[in-house]
């Protein structure tokens, strides 16, 4: 072999040697974890490249190579790849595990706890408080609401199924409230396939309006069924339904917090002390268990009901009138003797 032979084999074998160590401080650099003290969120831009994210990761201080990054992904294959949304970055995160997940589009996601009880009112107010969702309904109607969530009627009140909904920033509301739909509408329907024979009842809407009836009479599970038997035997006797949570609901902004007699007289749609059956809308966002409570009353002979007083929630049901009244003079006194017994 010739000198120049040996020469260039040499040179050849040192660029290998060059090009292993490079490849091999590359793969350390990227198994090397962030330089976090405490979880942090990063948002990829729609569109954005790997070099601008890298850019951006630098300029953070999360990244002291970008451009080995860069490298690193696009030797991978991964610079098409990368999905926009917010990401968290915890303390022990590597550099290839943070491009992994920016590949994966394992996003941030955030929560809105939509409570049991709540009016429509005020789900929107809380997700038009939410600094993640992007709003979509701020001049949007009631009706022009239900219309593009394709409910089958102008008031979107009651559709919506309370519990705790994930999603990633950018989300708008409109999509979250039609997965609210969506749970309600599933919860409904099996509610409805279990119903009671001896159910008022004559459709899936008329056993959601009672559910969110039931829903703002108790918090208490146990309860849920008495009270559907109460307004069970209500609706087949032609009795007038006379809950105040309905009343409430009617008098809308007028209501300052104390429902006063003249409340219970003025008549509204949803004053079901005036006017016998169901209001024409449901009142509130129902649970899953007011939901099928309302489809499966509890049998009994009872048809009144009202707060025990003690503080727990609780409520005295009665069969006659006379023992009602009793159960309210109860209530009455034991309402007041805690009264006075506060400090």
């Amino acid at each position: 072999m010739g000198a120049l032979m040996r020469w260039l084999l040499l040179a050849v074998l040192i660029s290998l040697a060059a090009v292993a160590l490079a490849a091999l401080a590359l793969v350390r650099y990227m198994e090397e974890p962030l330089p976090l003290q405490a979880p942090q969120a990063f948002e990829i831009a729609s569109g954005g490249s790997l070099s601008s994210v890298a850019r951006d990761l630098a300029r953070e201080g999360l990244l002291e190579h970008p451009r080995w990054f860069v490298l690193f992904g696009r030797v991978k294959g991964l610079s098409s790849r990368l999905k926009a949304g917010e990401y968290l970055l915890e303390p022990g995160l590597t550099r290839e595990d943070l491009l992994s997940r920016f590949v994966a589009g394992d996003v941030l996601l955030h929560s809105l706890t939509v409570i049991e009880g709540w009016t429509f009112g005020q789900m929107l107010a809380a997700m038009r408080a939410h600094p993640a969702l992007r709003i979509e309904t701020g001049t949007m109607t009631m009706t022009e609401i239900a219309a593009r969530l394709a409910l089958p009627t102008e008031a979107p009140e009651g559709w919506f199924l309370p519990e705790t909904y994930l999603f990633p920033r950018g989300t708008t509301d409109l999509d979250l409230l039609a997965r609210g739909v969506t749970a309600m509408r599933q919860t409904l329907d099996k509610a409805w396939q279990a119903r009671a024979a001896e159910t008022e009842l004559k459709t899936p809407y008329d056993a959601l309006i009672l559910a969110s009836i039931i829903e703002r009479e108790t918090g208490l599970d146990s309860e849920r069924g008495q009270i559907a038997g109460v307004m069970n035997r209500r609706l087949q006797r032609g009795m007038r339904l006379q809950t105040d949570p309905t009343v409430i609901y009617g008098l809308g902004d007028d209501f300052d917090g104390n429902l006063r007699r003249a409340d219970l007289e003025r008549d509204t749609p949803y004053n079901t002390y005036t006017r016998k059956g169901l209001p024409p809308t449901p009142i509130a966002l129902p649970g899953a268990s007011s939901v099928f409570a309302a489809v499966t009353p509890t049998a009994g002979d009872t048809l009144y009901f009202v707060a025990t007083g003690d503080g727990d929630g609780s409520h005295f049901f009665s069969a006659t009138l006379e023992e009602h009244n009793r159960a309210v003079a109860r209530y009455l006194k034991n309402l007041r003797e805690r009264r006075e017994a506060r400090p």
